[in-house]
């Protein structure tokens, strides 16, 4: 095969060229006219964007401020994590907005005021937990020292598995094994007993987990073996000096136990606040801290509460941030009764502010004044309790003490009236006499808006349910009935329901005498045509309960309570809900 070849095209004239000069040269002018253009029409676009840009970033940075400080309010258990999501995703959004303008993002994104509350009640636990624990390290106790140098740096080692043994062996007056065997050497176990391994429970513990106890005569067996160096026989004798110390009721050993529990209270709380994301609040709310006040505000069991103590625990329950978890911390004191509820309540009333103050007084005044045949306490112990409160609390539980209705009237009168003289209390005498005399629908409209209040804010339905039952109990006439269900039918259908299930019960287990009648007065009137409204309101109610759950335990205990109320009303109710009717 043979390759053709392209022949060059024949080169253009000198005339050719001059005549088509002119019209290339306008060509080229127009381009460059508009590459001028275009490059101005960019520009502009690019400052528009631009502008565009950062009026977005900032519009949303106000955005997140103003949901942050929404959300702030909210009652949530965890609102510093909802918060810390929305500045994170504000952070990625003022970085996309920058990359897409080839810039950099501002330096300082303006940061919502509970994440600054957040960081500084951080930087002052920490501060006070360094406080505490160099007081703990002057009060030389029994916990080795390294470990609490250790929590200068690094607060979390608090729960590492040696200073979690550490500090349990430190409250029950032990050594953990290890620490013996590496400072005295395997001669000194002679001088212990094992607190840990049991033939039946525990026959072979890990080397690591058991903890030894000094025995009783430490003392004569240290004299008769000499095995240990002198070096090793003094540090014995000073740790054995130690424990035991720590161990009494005199100082420095509450001294010790205090600072430990404040230690524990302030790194429990600090962490939480690190870890908030994968934290449960209810754990650290509703038992650890809990369980430290109480150790710390009640020294023993007969022993009157401290002023001096209620001023640290206030100071330490003033570190927790939402007023929610606050109060979950004092509600869940004093679980066993005793001197510790006297806490609880002596707390709750010690506040500036008590959203139920009238009924957090009853329930004091029924703590503190036991039932019948028990006698009333002295008049001393009384107030001696009552002075640890504001006195404009003093007056109201002394009212509520004269109109205590576990007591014949001239007694709870008198009793009242000689606390509030020992407190120095005036005009205790004029304020019941100004309140006897007040008109009956008065006193009953008062009586229940207090009830209808507690139902607002959302109280639990089993304390609503006893204050309706002692209302009724006190006054029980078909007025009162009738006002209980007028108020009932005020409240949401959930709360209807729920209040409804736990209405005939007490907290003993039993059925008060009442609710029977009671309950078939409010099964009437549901079912009558005049309450239609709040019959379809819990209706509906019911209904989404059955198909979401159809075992539901509320569900079923309101049916049951219907059927054992009026019979002939639960097949109606059934088939308006859609469920069967139970046998």
């Amino acid at each position: 095969m043979t390759q053709t070849g392209t022949a060059a095209p024949p080169a253009p004239s000198l005339e050719e060229i001059q005549k088509d000069w002119q019209g290339l040269r306008l060509r080229v002018e127009q381009l460059e006219a508009d590459r001028t253009a275009l490059e101005q029409e960019n520009k502009t676009l690019r400052s528009l964007l631009e502008r565009a840009l950062d009026h977005r970033q900032k519009s949303h940075s106000e955005l997140v401020l103003i949901l942050t400080s929404l959300v702030s309010k909210l009652p949530l258990n965890d609102v510093g994590v909802i918060v810390a999501k929305l500045v994170e995703h504000n952070s990625n959004v003022s970085q996309m907005l920058a990359a897409l303008a080839n810039g950099t993002v501002e330096a300082d994104l303006p940061q919502p005021e509970v994440l600054k509350n957040l960081e500084q009640t951080k930087r002052d636990l920490l501060a006070a937990a360094q406080r505490t624990r160099e007081e703990l390290l002057k009060l030389d106790p029994p916990i080795e020292r390294e470990l609490l140098a250790a929590l200068e740096a690094k607060p979390d080692t608090f729960f590492s598995p040696r200073m979690v043994r550490a500090n349990r062996c430190f409250i029950k007056g032990q050594v953990p094994r290890e620490r013996v065997v590496r400072e005295f050497g395997e001669e000194a176990l002679i001088l212990f007993k094992d607190m840990t391994t049991d033939p039946k429970l525990n026959p072979r513990p890990k080397p690591e987990e058991i903890v030894l106890g000094f025995k009783h005569d430490f003392e004569a067996l240290f004299q008769q073996n000499p095995a240990l160096t002198p070096e090793k026989r003094e540090r014995l004798q000073a740790l054995y000096r130690q424990v035991q110390r720590s161990k009494s009721h005199q100082d420095p050993g509450p001294a010790q136990r205090s600072a430990f529990q404040r230690l524990s209270f302030l790194i429990e709380l600090l962490h939480y606040y690190e870890n908030q994301n994968t934290e449960a609040p209810d754990v650290i709310f509703a038992q650890r801290l809990p369980a430290l006040v109480e150790q710390l505000g009640v020294p023993g069991p007969h022993a009157p509460l401290d002023e001096k103590v209620l001023t640290e625990l206030e100071a330490l329950l003033a570190f927790i941030m939402s007023l929610d978890h606050r109060l979950m911390v004092i509600n869940n004191v004093g679980k066993g009764g005793g001197p510790g509820k006297t806490l609880k309540y002596v707390l709750r009333l010690r506040a500036e502010r008590v959203t139920d103050l009238d009924h957090t007084v009853t329930e004091f005044v029924r703590h503190l004044i036991p039932a019948p045949p028990e006698k009333p306490p002295a008049v001393a112990a009384l107030a001696g309790v009552l002075r640890l409160v504001r006195p404009e609390v003093q007056k109201r539980v002394c009212k509520a003490i004269m109109a205590f209705d576990r007591l014949r009237k001239a007694d709870a009168e008198a009793l009242g009236k000689e606390v509030g003289k020992e407190l120095g209390l005036t005009g205790l005498e004029q304020e019941a006499k100004a309140q006897e005399t007040l008109p009956p629908e008065q006193e009953r409209q008062l009586a229940w808006a207090k009830i209808k209040e507690l139902i607002g804010r959302r109280t639990d339905a089993a304390t609503v349910a006893t204050v309706i039952r002692e209302r009724l109990h006190a006054k029980y006439d078909s007025d009162e009935v009738r006002q209980s269900w007028v108020t009932l039918t005020e409240a949401d259908p959930m709360s209807l329901i729920r209040i409804f299930c736990q209405l005939p019960f007490r907290a003993d287990g039993k059925t008060d005498p009442i609710a029977r009648a009671v309950m078939e007065t409010y099964v009437t009137r549901l079912t009558h045509e005049k309450y239609a409204a709040t019959y379809h309101k819990v209706i509906n109610s019911l209904r989404n309960m059955f198909h979401a759950k159809p075992d539901s335990p509320t569900l079923v205990n309101f049916v049951a309570l219907v059927k054992w109320a009026g019979p002939e009303a639960v097949a109606k109710l059934c088939a308006d809900v859609g469920m069967p009717v139970p046998a």
